[in-house]
């Protein structure tokens, strides 16, 4: 058989589909190219055959690829997708830059029984809503060839449960580019404001959805001050964030609310724009510890479609109610006289990180907060003791680069499917990314490039060939291990979310800063955080003081205490929460 008999030879796919006139069947000699890539000399016979398998294989992937997508039944919309619209507010009704699409969405039938009960919330600008544009948070025509923007067919799970359990869906929230940032000034369009302080960072990169549900939260602390209270929107009372560094706890230590990236695996993730699986969380955002653990009982539990979850997640009929667990711990408390400020952290093991004091990058006056935040649990009754997991804790930020810097940009830019069996996000085609592209996004957010140069650099096998992703996986699992050992004398452990409040907007959206400038404005921010999105361990963010703004001058913004607790001992970290509060909340303390 000679290589121009090829087409006339029986398949070995059985696949006979019609070759679309414009796909051009692998030639000769780029299969050469790619045979002398591999350091490899074919015989002629071999060279033949050879071809020829990989043609077939070729056909089969063309057939494939020629099909219509499947969309899996259960993420058709439970309420009508046809006909929903949406508004694009103008900046006087969205004065914060924190809501991306304005809509409402709502089971009317389950407002009235549902958890909810008809309280409003905004979804992450990364969660597929049918009909509804997903941006994530960049510039048009970079997530879609066709369109501006791509338009879901699907509901994302955690959007129908939402729906399911009487909540209003009220928009999609501002995120950050390609959520490749931790503070908030890289979106397309433009900064996202601190309701606390205009000019100053909301944290990122589910910016919007910290700043939404801290909006009421600011004016009620406002108002019980009788301090004048500027037009700041309207906001939520609950979010959904993302999470793959720090991504709902960063903003919700800047902006002085409650974020929870839950246990890998508790949440689906299903429906919603990756960065890599093994560190795609999402989770609830709120105003209040208990609208956490409300917001956590509506959305936890196994999908049956990602694959993130594992035998240890729960199904979703047996997901715990984490609100109920948590009245039925506080009551049982109450009931005894234990729920009191000398009492309430009874029982309660408390480890301080001493790491976790020592990231790089830490002020002072966090660091202090975050001591008296320690002294508060000692006070409340409960044993407070500093812990250790060594310097692995400070290697943590190498191992997350050295697990997912070599793939992040393939699923980030190029909607890569997980390994295993999943539902990659459908309606979503990125271009290739070209210098027009480039051009936008130094400006916009360097970090996007580097994710795109420095995964194709890693991606040069014989420079650094396949084993360095391997030990950083060993790495990673000895990070978890040394912090299941902290976690056989404690039951959660305490240190700063992030190691500063919220800087001062950076200029970078407005073609201002160089690249190092944008790098450098965000050192070090996620040194506490990050570990934890490849270990996996439950991590809860709530304000607990305040701290100067640069070390002075205008003020003082919220100071965030980050808890961690065991996997899937979530209870565990909102108990701890629940009880530290009765010391008084941590933004009443303007000392």
């Amino acid at each position: 058989m000679s290589t121009s008999d090829s087409d006339s030879a029986v398949s070995l796919s059985g696949c006979s589909s019609p070759r679309p006139e414009e796909t051009k069947e692998l030639t000769l000699d780029e299969f050469r190219r790619i045979v002398f890539k591999h350091g490899l000399s074919l015989k002629p016979q071999d060279e033949e055959e050879y071809l020829f398998v990989v043609r077939d294989v070729e056909k089969m992937v063309e057939y494939v690829n020629d099909l219509p997508e499947y969309i899996d039944p259960r993420l058709v919309p439970s309420l009508q997708a046809q006909g929903r619209t949406y508004t694009v507010q103008s900046r006087d009704e969205n004065p914060l830059n924190a809501w991306s699409h304005r809509f409402e969405l709502k089971d009317t039938k389950a407002i009235s029984a549902g958890l909810l009960r008809g309280r409003s919330v905004a979804i992450k600008d990364t969660v597929s809503i049918a009909g509804i544009p997903f941006t994530l948070g960049t510039q048009p025509y970079h997530l879609s060839k066709s369109t501006p923007y791509p338009i879901p067919t699907i509901d994302a799970p955690v959007v129908s449960r939402i729906l399911a359990a009487g909540g209003v869906v009220t928009g999609t929230s501002t995120c950050e580019n390609y959520c490749m940032s931790g503070l908030s000034s890289t979106s397309a369009t433009g900064p996202v404001e601190n309701p606390w302080l205009r000019g100053c960072s909301s944290g990122g990169s589910s910016s919007g959805s910290a700043v939404l549900v801290a909006i009421n939260a600011v004016k009620s602390w406002h108002g019980k001050r009788g301090l004048p209270i500027e037009d700041l929107g309207e906001g939520a009372d609950f979010a959904i964030g993302g999470d793959q560094g720090g991504s709902i706890r960063l903003p919700a230590a800047l902006s002085g609310t409650y974020g929870l990236k839950p246990t890998h695996g508790l949440v689906p993730y299903t429906g919603i724009a990756s960065l890599h699986p093994l560190i795609d969380h999402c989770g609830p955002m709120a105003s209040s510890v208990r609208d956490v653990a409300l917001l956590l009982s509506v959305i936890a539990g196994y999908d049956g479609i990602d694959p993130r979850m594992t035998p240890e997640s729960p199904l979703r009929r047996a997901a715990p109610q984490y609100h109920v667990l948590l009245d039925q711990a506080t009551t049982a408390r109450q009931l005894r006289g234990e729920w009191t400020p000398s009492t309430a952290g009874k029982g309660l093991r408390v480890g301080v990180l001493k790491e976790g004091l020592e990231i790089p990058s830490l002020s002072p006056d966090v660091a202090t907060v975050i001591r008296k935040a320690a002294q508060r649990f000692e006070d409340l009754g409960a044993t407070v003791t500093e812990v250790s997991v060594g310097h692995i804790h400070h290697d943590a930020l190498a191992v997350w680069a050295g697990v997912i810097r070599g793939q992040m940009h393939e699923v980030l830019l190029g909607n890569r499917a997980p390994d295993l069996l999943s539902h990659p996000l459908p309606n979503l085609t990125p271009p290739v990314p070209d210098q027009k592209w480039y051009e936008t996004m130094t400006v916009s957010n360097p970090a996007v490039i580097s994710a795109l140069l420095t995964g194709s650099y890693l991606a040069d096998t014989k420079r650094f060939g396949n084993g360095y992703r391997g030990k950083a996986l060993m790495h990673a699992q000895q990070l978890r291990d040394a912090y299941d050992t902290v976690f056989e004398g404690v039951d959660v452990v305490i240190m700063p979310t992030t190691p500063f409040v919220a800087p001062r907007q950076g200029k970078h959206a407005g073609g201002g800063e160089g690249v190092m400038e944008n790098f450098r404005a965000q050192a070090h921010l996620a040194s506490n955080t990050a570990p934890f999105n490849i270990t996996g361990h439950p991590a809860l963010s709530m304000p607990v003081g305040w701290a100067p703004v640069d070390g002075g001058g205008e003020g003082k913004l919220p100071v965030g205490m980050q808890i961690v607790g065991r996997r899937w001992d979530e209870l565990g970290v909102l108990f701890a929460a629940a009880a530290w509060e009765v010391g008084g909340f941590g933004l009443d303390d303007e000392s």
